[in-house]
């Protein structure tokens, strides 16, 4: 198996929790190939080197397998390893977070009208 679409190998590798995400998340150019824009149905190859950004994170990964099948997480870590590059940026941007945190992340459902002052006193 040496011709699998890149919309089928990112939901594989579990980037993406259904193929229709990675489908579109590749024609909004959240996912570039040595920084060039793809279309959903362009094959991957062994050794591509593709910048993914999934809304929550962002990788730089290397693709070391194919697979068209959705396995286990253990599995689909195999298909790819990660740039150094990528490793430390999303372990400071990460660290970033721990630090500063977003005022609106506590809020668990809809905010009160205490919860909605504290915002706009936090933007502020």
């Amino acid at each position: 198996m040496d011709n699998v679409r890149i919309d089928k190998w990112l939901w594989a590798a579990r980037f993406f929790k259904t193929r229709s995400l990675a489908t579109d998340a590749v024609d909004n150019g959240k996912v570039r190939l040595g920084g060039e824009r793809i279309k959903p149905a362009r094959a991957v190859k062994i050794d591509d080197v593709l910048s993914i950004d999934n809304g929550a994170e962002s990788w730089e990964v290397a693709v070391l397998g194919i697979s068209d099948k959705r396995g286990a997480a253990p599995v689909a870590r195999l298909l790819y390893t990660e740039t150094e590059e990528s490793v430390t940026r999303r372990a400071n941007e990460a660290e970033g977070r721990k630090l500063y945190r977003e005022p609106g992340t506590t809020i668990k459902g809809r905010p009160t009208k205490h919860d909605r002052r504290a915002l706009s006193k936090a933007s502020e």
